[in-house]
């Protein structure tokens, strides 16, 4: 079906003593903005709005200058929320999604169940343990542990290549980005769960 059977949407704002997050998701379409204060983690977003086909308004204020891991995980809270908001009950999705990603040498697969029970695996042994002179690559598991947990799902990510760190988590971001949307698509029925339960939770 090519049009959309209702909007999904979030709006999510999370304050801590760390971070102030305002974060606004549309699952079926819009503009992207991400304004963090971690560059990368704004160009990763980037990446999953726009691959993931996402509406997507993300800023943050917090204390990135001393160390960008609150941001990072904050932001994957923020989000995995907003997702789990806009699902509602999850009636009339695909539920299941898998992508593969390249970005040069680097080649990444991510496989998302919106089962309801948050589980993160993450199998990527990044390259590099920098990548530019701030962002840890250890931060990229952080943000989908964050994200999977919240936006109560499954995930398993695994990074199949890659010899350059910016490049095999652009390629993770990508592939979670592409998952993400398949899983949560509408097929078309708003009244059927995909689970011979009756419920995803």
């Amino acid at each position: 079906m090519s049009e959309t059977l209702f909007r999904r949407q979030a709006r999510i704002e999370r304050r801590t003593l760390e971070t102030a997050i305002e974060l606004e998701l549309d699952l079926d379409g819009g503009e992207v903005t991400a304004k963090t204060g971690v560059l990368f983690l704004d160009h990763m977003l980037d990446a999953v709005g726009r691959h993931g086909r996402l509406g997507l308004s993300v800023a943050c204020d917090g204390d990135a200058a001393m160390d960008p891991h609150h941001t990072v995980e904050d932001v994957g809270i923020a989000l995995g929320q907003a997702v789990r908001q806009a699902l509602g009950d999850r009636a009339g999705i695909a539920r299941y999604g898998h992508a593969y990603a390249p970005l040069d040498e680097s080649l990444a697969r991510v496989v998302i169940d919106c089962s309801g029970r948050p589980f993160l695996h993450f199998e990527a042994a990044m390259p590099e343990a920098m990548i530019g002179a701030e962002f840890a690559s250890s931060l990229v598991e952080e943000f989908w542990r964050a994200f999977s947990v919240n936006a109560a799902l499954t995930v398993h990510v695994d990074l199949l290549r890659g010899r350059n760190s910016h490049h095999a988590a652009e390629a993770i971001f990508k592939a979670g980005a592409l998952a993400l949307a398949a899983a949560t698509r509408q097929l078309g029925d708003p009244a059927r769960i995909p689970s011979t339960k009756g419920v995803l939770a």
